[in-house]
């Protein structure tokens, strides 16, 4: 449910000579054959020393990842030129990105093909600072920081904190109206948190291992009545830090005819089961590898709600919401009644909700900071020994980033410190949380901004600056 980070960058050398008219051809280019997944004709637009640094089936993949996050092109607008370099505006069904590009003697796009989310410099200029401490409940520079990283949302957006130190959590919550950012108590208010979820789905299978109800590398087969397409086998723990090769989503999403505001609501069980015999497929080459999947943890739980014969709802509140007293944490919008806080879609203007149907373990819960901070505070108890089991490390990313059951793992250049984070995104809302079991602290970011708003990283940026912010057990800023 998160947003892929949509970045293809060559290092170039000031020497091409363009100008705008010469860069919209290309614009106009690029978008037709773009639009039409044409992705060799795009490819022919570059350079020879492009096509050498960026073969076709990188760009394929590429495009093909970009036309499925973000959509298709419906505008664009020449914003300016800067050191030999054309940056457009270019505007996609879900994502509003920067365009920049540079432009050879032949015309052909040389040296620089580069896509990164769009700033509106206008939007953050009108946003005024109402925000205060509110006694001292939080610092000057967490103020600063809290708006500067908000001032590009729009009016309704709302922006719910918790910082926690020990077993002591602060509060902080504002909202954008008439473009002025101000202080609201709203740590009770409820917002989906998307792929959180993917925590507590993990939470569940951790369980399970405690109990000794089942085997961390047992395969899901041995407990689904289900025959998968060319007999492939799939482990728990595969599927729990995405090392399964399942595709981020199921190859047969889209023949459900699922609203653009609403996807996921009528992909149901019968669907999930019809994938798996008819249509799955592994990527051989990334077995092994952690490659995000919404797919597989949408798989896993449904696998451990049929393991212990409950829907997600009955699941997560019998073993996770009860036990640690999350009592406005819930799959089911119906019970969030008056606390739900509207979400905002890309433009602004209140969106549907989200229903995740046969995938909800993937990102369907809707919770608030509080809860979620009382859930963080409970990996400080090592007697938890399904949390503890959670934030292991099972497999390498890169030297900063690990994953475990669930969580990611970030690992501090300086130090032995570690973050434990996961994100989230839906059409209306965006949400992040870091906890450090060593030092006892946490910061947990909900908002009702969309996860395809232009600044929807503004939320994990805001999250981790301010974890730097925060002290130690000895009181020490140890993070700057």
């Amino acid at each position: 449910m998160k947003k892929l980070i949509l970045l293809l960058f060559i290092p170039f050398l000031m020497n091409a000579q363009e100008d705008k008219f010469e860069g919209q051809e290309l614009v106009n280019d690029f978008i037709k054959a773009y639009n039409n997944e044409d992705y060799q004709s795009v490819f022919e637009l570059f350079s020879a020393e492009m096509k050498t640094a960026l073969p076709i089936n990188e760009v394929t993949d590429f495009l093909k990842n970009l036309n499925s996050n973000a959509g298709k092109i419906s505008a664009n607008e020449f914003i300016r030129e800067e050191n030999n370099i054309s940056i457009y505006k270019l505007t996609f069904e879900k994502w509003v990105s920067q365009y920049s590009f540079s432009i050879d003697d032949d015309k052909k796009i040389a040296e620089v093909f580069y896509f990164d989310t769009y700033r509106d410099e206008i939007l953050s200029g009108l946003a005024i600072n109402s925000l205060s401490n509110n006694g001292g409940l939080i610092s000057d520079k967490q103020i600063e920081l809290i708006f500067e990283k908000s001032k590009y949302f729009p009016n309704n957006t709302q922006i719910s904190l918790a910082f926690i130190n020990g077993d002591k959590v602060t509060y902080y919550g504002l909202k954008r109206q008439n473009d002025s950012i101000f202080y609201l108590s709203n740590y009770q208010d409820i917002f989906e948190i998307g792929s959180i979820t993917k925590v507590f789905t993990a939470n569940i299978l951790a369980k399970s291992v405690i109990d000794n109800k089942i085997k961390l590398n047992e395969n899901i087969n041995d407990y689904l009545n289900i025959k998968f397409k060319n007999n492939i086998s799939i482990s728990f723990k595969s599927l729990a830090n995405h090392t399964s090769g399942l595709p981020r989503m199921p190859s047969n999403f889209g023949r459900v005819g699922n609203s653009s505001d609403n996807p996921y609501k009528h992909y149901n069980d019968e669907y999930l089961k019809d994938y798996l015999i008819n249509f799955m497929e592994i990527d051989n080459k990334n077995t092994g590898n952690s490659e995000y999947s919404n797919l597989g943890m949408g798989l896993l739980g449904f696998t451990l709600s049929n393991i212990y014969n409950l829907n997600y709802e009955e699941l997560y509140q019998k073993y996770i919401f009860s036990k640690h007293n999350m009592k406005n944490t819930t799959f089911n919008i119906n019970l969030a009644n008056e606390k739900l806080v509207k979400g905002l879609d890309i433009e602004g203007n209140y969106t549907s909700n989200w229903e995740l149907a046969s995938l909800s373990s993937a990102g369907g819960i809707l919770s608030n900071v509080e809860d979620l901070a009382k859930y963080g505070i409970a990996h400080f108890n090592k007697s938890n020994l399904d949390l503890m089991l959670m934030t292991k490390k099972t497999v390498k990313v890169n030297d900063q980033v690990d994953v475990g059951l669930g969580w990611h793992i970030i690992n501090s250049e300086k130090s032995d410190n570690k973050w434990h984070w996961h994100n989230g995104g839906t059409g209306g809302y965006t949400s992040s949380m870091v906890i450090d079991i060593k030092n006892l602290v946490g910061v947990i970011v909900l908002s009702n901004v969309s996860a395809f708003n232009a600044f929807e990283g503004n939320i994990d940026q805001l999250c981790f600056e301010l974890m730097k912010t925060l002290k130690d057990v000895n009181g020490v800023l140890y993070y700057e």
